[in-house]
């Protein structure tokens, strides 16, 4: 806990201040500056905590978490938001997904560990599956694009193989 205390002061210090800036102006605009401010910086630490909790808690739990926030964006701010955050979330977890499988592809060990503390093969392939695109704009933006840029020639990749190391190391 003493190593958060310094963060928790910071953040409880700025928040004053923001508060102490709005209290304080001069002019309406002023003061309606530093709520937005106020309202951005909780935002955003908001947006934090839920990434810290997911970490915390683990993704096993994150269904049912995406559904209760899901379910509260729709109450709060309508269809738009909610289907924008199952995107951006489906983008973010697809990534996370897709950097583990190339890391497993290239025989990382931590990445084949990730796996197996946390998938069956049932479970995998369904994830495999529903981010198969991502998993290839993965490898386009990680491993294609960058040893083109540098004139390399490209390491292979093919998700069929990876699939099926990954029967065998599941089951």
């Amino acid at each position: 806990m003493q190593e958060y205390r310094s963060l928790i002061v910071s953040i409880f210090a700025i928040f004053g201040l923001l508060l102490l800036g709005a209290f304080f102006s001069p002019s309406f605009t002023v003061q309606r500056t530093y709520l937005e401010l106020f309202m951005l910086f909780g935002s955003l630490l908001f947006i934090f905590s839920v990434l810290v909790v997911l970490a915390t808690i683990g993704f096993g739990s994150f269904a049912l978490y995406l559904a209760i926030v899901v379910g509260a964006l729709l109450l709060l701010f309508g269809v738009q938001i909610a289907f924008l955050m199952v995107i951006i979330t489906y983008g973010i977890w697809g990534f996370i997904f897709g950097i583990e499988l190339l890391l497993v592809a290239n025989d990382v060990s931590t990445a084949i560990t990730w796996f197996q503390e946390r998938y069956t093969f049932s479970s995998f392939s369904k994830e495999y599956y529903a981010f198969y695109p991502v998993i290839l704009i993965v490898y386009f933006l990680v491993e294609l694009l960058p040893s083109l840029l540098s004139h390399q020639k490209p390491k292979r990749f093919s998700p069929h193989q990876v699939f099926e190391k990954m029967r065998e190391l599941l089951d």
